[in-house]
C-alpha cells in the first residue's frame, strides 16, 4: 500500500486527494477542492494576475500541511490550461515547489485528458463501451474516447472561465454574447471531432465542477451532494434543460441554488453553455451512426484518481 497526494491546479480551481492505493486500487483519505480563479485574465493578458497567485498559495498552503499531517510518501503536482498559457508561469512553479517541495509538472492537454480519462474508468461499473469521457474545466475542455485503453483524445481550448472573460459578461449574458460563444464552442468541436469521432460513443461521462454543478440542478438537489451525482445519469432532454436555466439566470438567482459553490456563481453560465452544445453534438453524431444517446452519466471520479493512480 502507498499513500500519494494528487494537487490538480486548473484555471478555476485547485483540488487535492490523498488515498492509499493498494492493487490499483484507491481509498480516499481526504478529497477537497477551492475555487481559486488562478486563470483570472491570463486569456486576455497572457499572465497571472498577483491576486490570483496568491488565492493559489493561500490554498496551497493549506494543502501541505494536510500532505505533512497524513503522512503522505508520494506526491504529483500537476497544472493545466492557464499555467500552459500564462507567460509569468516560473513565478507559479516557483512558488509551488517551495510549499510543496516537488516540481510542479505543467501538462498538456493530451495528457491532460489521458489522466482524466484513466481516472473515471477506474470507477466505471457496468456501462457500455466505448465510453466518451468529457473534462469540462476552467480553460479547456478535454474529449476522450476508449474503452479499457484511450483510443483518441483531443483537448479544446474553450472552458468556463475563458468564454466568460471572452464573451459572457452580462449579468445575464445577452443573446448576442451566447451566439459568439456558441460559436467558439461549434468551431473547437468540428476540430476535435476529426481526432475524435464521437459518434462512436456508447456511453458519455461528464466529469468536473460545471457538469456537476448542471447535475446537481437536473437533481434539484437541496446541496451538494457527490454521492447522488456521481453515476447520476440524465436524459440529454434534461441535460440540455439545466444547461439552458443555468445560462439564463442572474448571479443573484445562481447564488441562491442550494448546491451552488459560491466560486461558480460567475462562470457556470459559461460552462453549461459548453455542456450543452457538447452533449448535443454527441447526441447528433451517434443518432448519424444509426443509435440513439439515451443518457449521460456524471462522474465524480476524474483526473484526481488518474493522477493519484499514475503515481503509485
Amino acid at each position: 500500500m502507498t499513500r500519494v497526494a494528487a494537487i490538480d491546479c486548473g484555471t478555476n480551481s485547485i483540488r487535492l486527494l490523498v488515498a492509499d492505493v493498494e492493487g490499483g486500487v484507491l481509498r480516499d483519505l481526504t478529497r477537497e477542492m477551492r475555487v481559486v480563479r488562478l486563470g483570472q485574465g491570463v486569456d486576455r493578458t497572457g499572465e497571472f494576475a498577483a491576486e490570483a497567485l496568491e488565492r493559489t498559495f493561500t490554498a496551497l498552503d493549506a494543502y501541505a500541511e494536510q500532505i505533512r499531517d497524513l503522512g503522505v510518501e508520494r506526491v504529483r503536482f500537476v497544472a493545466t490550461s492557464a499555467a500552459r498559457d500564462a507567460r509569468n508561469r516560473d513565478v507559479f512553479l516557483n512558488g509551488v515547489r517551495e510549499r510543496i517541495g516537488v516540481t510542479p509538472e505543467v501538462i498538456s492537454g493530451q495528457e491532460e485528458a489521458s489522466l482524466s480519462f484513466r481516472g473515471v474508468v477506474s470507477a466505471v461499473s457496468d456501462a457500455p463501451g466505448p465510453y466518451l469521457m468529457v473534462d469540462l474545466g476552467g480553460g479547456s475542455t478535454e474529449l476522450a474516447l476508449g474503452t479499457g485503453e484511450l483510443e483518441a483524445a483531443y483537448s479544446m481550448d474553450v472552458g468556463c472561465v475563458r468564454l466568460t472573460e471572452r464573451h459572457l459578461v452580462s449579468d445575464p449574458p445577452t443573446s448576442e454574447q451566447q451566439d459568439s460563444a456558441v460559436a467558439d464552442v461549434r468551431a473547437a468541436l468540428s476540430v476535435a471531432t476529426q481526432t475524435v469521432p464521437i459518434g462512436e460513443a456508447a456511453t458519455l461521462i461528464g466529469v468536473a465542477g460545471s457538469i456537476t454543478t448542471v447535475t446537481a440542478h437536473a437533481l434539484k438537489l437541496d446541496h451538494y451532494d457527490p454521492l447522488a451525482i456521481h453515476g447520476a445519469t440524465l436524459s440529454v432532454e434534461e441535460v440540455v434543460n439545466s444547461c439552458n436555466a443555468l445560462i439564463a439566470a442572474t448571479y443573484a438567482e445562481r447564488a441562491a441554488m442550494p448546491f451552488m459553490h459560491p466560486g461558480r456563481v460567475e462562470a457556470i453560465g459559461a460552462g453549461a453553455l459548453v455542456w450543452r452544445e457538447v452533449v448535443t453534438a454527441v447526441s447528433q453524431a451517434v443518432a448519424a451512426s444509426g443509435r440513439p444517446l439515451v443518457t449521460v452519466t456524471t462522474s465524480e471520479h476524474d483526473i484526481l484518481d488518474g493522477i493519484a493512480l499514475s503515481i503509485a
